[in-house]
């Protein structure tokens, strides 16, 4: 079995990839998402919504990995840079993401960034 950390690089792999039934797959029916500070997304299908949120639009997704550590009780952080090409433009803003694993599978994800920062990201690509 995959160690967490390997689990973790894969689920990032498949966000470059834009595969989202393969992103669904390694997260457990009833995962949490949550995009600090908007409302956390709970299951499949609402994550699925969420997902497209963030894929419709990009022509590419490169996610970048600085740093992962894995912590106690199946916890992997991750330091990244997300980024999605979007209009011939890139959309990038760093995220600390923590993943709760369960089972090779996982349960809760949170992901830290600016809001604000995103925001004027996203509008530089509107």
């Amino acid at each position: 079995m995959p160690s967490n950390i390997d689990t973790v690089r894969d689920f990032i792999a498949l966000w470059n990839v834009g595969d989202p039934d393969a992103i669904l797959a390694m997260m457990a029916p009833d995962c949490i998402y949550h995009n600090m500070p908007w409302d956390p997304l709970v299951g499949h299908a609402a994550i699925r919504q969420g997902l497209a949120t963030f894929m419709r639009n990009a022509s590419e997704i490169d996610w970048r990995v600085y740093h992962i550590a894995q912590g106690g009780n199946g916890v992997v952080m991750t330091e990244r840079l997300d980024r999605f090409l979007i209009k011939g433009k890139w959309w990038e803003f760093p995220v600390m993401g923590i993943f709760e694993l369960q089972d090779g599978r996982i349960t809760h994800w949170r992901d830290y960034f600016d809001s604000v920062q995103v925001q004027a990201a996203r509008a530089t690509v509107a």
